[in-house]
């Protein structure tokens, strides 16, 4: 009697693994691969897009690991966080999210500073300047009076030497006349911190690097200098390309210019969580471990997405529920 069992199936996913016709410079065509070149003879197979709007990101925008897994695992197309903080800018809702609001007016009610933590550039696999900028007009509109950016160099989902160009960018934006009804007195955006991927985005529980940029972020300890430009150029001197750029701290008249105080409200504005969850559980876990935070100052700590479901801190936008995904079948 036959077996009415299926056969097992088996979703095997090669990160990194794409096709090209073309052979210069493509090292999996060049590649000796019997067994793949094995499957890839077989009729059925076929070939999936792994950018832009086919896996739910804008038109033309690269896709990531998480992206692809996220989409195979559904099943269908999901409209990436990107996309979805995107829209509510464009539309307007972004800014009467409730934690982010909050996050501004805890700040003014305490006379205090609105630390913004994250990536700065165009890479838009775990950040992008738009939200950055978004979330400067913000504290512009709710009078926050200080704005601190403590900005992450990426110099890995975009070129090298590309961050002195995002961080004149920045500069510009800060420094521009508040635009629409903003208040005209909240203007005081400052860049308070410059540190590498490689040390504020760990994910790897090397606590020894996460502990630098805390260290500058937090304390306005450690390698200082006048202007964020001065400490860009410094690390290119030196041989030094943005990921790996030491946490610096920025001074003003021999003093750190925004070390964090008690009831200054933080937003961390990465939306990919993998490599930030070091720094949030530094900044804000009763029970964190990883290096010494005695003296670590009560600040109001906010995340644009939900980094950890353990977290007990606000996320501005929730994930997204779906039924009918790989894992039920």
């Amino acid at each position: 009697m036959a077996s009415d069992r299926s056969r097992p199936v088996a979703l095997i996913v090669l990160d990194g693994w794409g096709y090209r016709e073309a052979t210069e410079g493509n090292a999996i065509a060049l590649a000796d691969t019997p067994a793949w070149d094995s499957i890839w003879r077989h009729p059925g197979r076929t070939l999936l897009e792994a950018s832009g709007l086919r896996v739910g990101l804008p038109e033309g925008q690269i896709g990531n690991s998480e992206v692809g897994h996220l989409n195979l695992g559904a099943g269908r197309v999901v409209m990436q966080d990107l996309v979805r903080i995107s829209a509510s800018i464009r539309d307007g809702s972004f800014f009467a999210i409730p934690a982010l609001v909050d996050a501004c007016r805890r700040a003014t009610a305490t006379g205090g500073t609105l630390h913004l933590l994250g990536l700065v550039g165009d890479g838009g696999v775990h950040a992008i300047d738009e939200h950055l900028y978004a979330l400067v007009d913000l504290a512009r509109h709710e009078g926050v009076p200080r704005v601190a950016i403590h900005a992450f160099m990426d110099g890995r989902d975009t070129l090298p030497k590309s961050g002195l160009s995002y961080m004149d960018a920045m500069l510009a934006y800060a420094d521009a006349a508040p635009a629409g009804d903003a208040v005209a007195s909240a203007n005081d955006v400052r860049v308070a911190s410059v540190s590498g991927r490689y040390y504020a985005m760990d994910r790897d529980r090397r606590w020894n690097r996460t502990e630098l940029a805390y260290r500058a972020i937090v304390d306005g300890a450690g390698p200082r200098t006048p202007g964020p430009r001065e400490a860009i150029l410094a690390a290119y001197d030196a041989g030094i390309t943005d990921e790996f750029i030491h946490p610096v701290t920025i001074v003003q008249d021999g003093a750190a210019l925004a070390p964090m105080r008690d009831g200054d409200s933080v937003i961390c504005f990465n939306y990919r969580s993998d490599r930030m969850r070091q720094m949030v559980r530094a900044l804000a876990d009763p029970d964190f471990d990883g290096f010494d935070v005695k003296g670590r100052p009560r600040v109001n700590v906010t995340t644009l997405t939900v980094y950890d479901r353990n977290f007990d801190v606000p996320a501005a936008f929730a994930p997204q529920s779906m039924d009918r995904i790989l894992a039920h079948v």
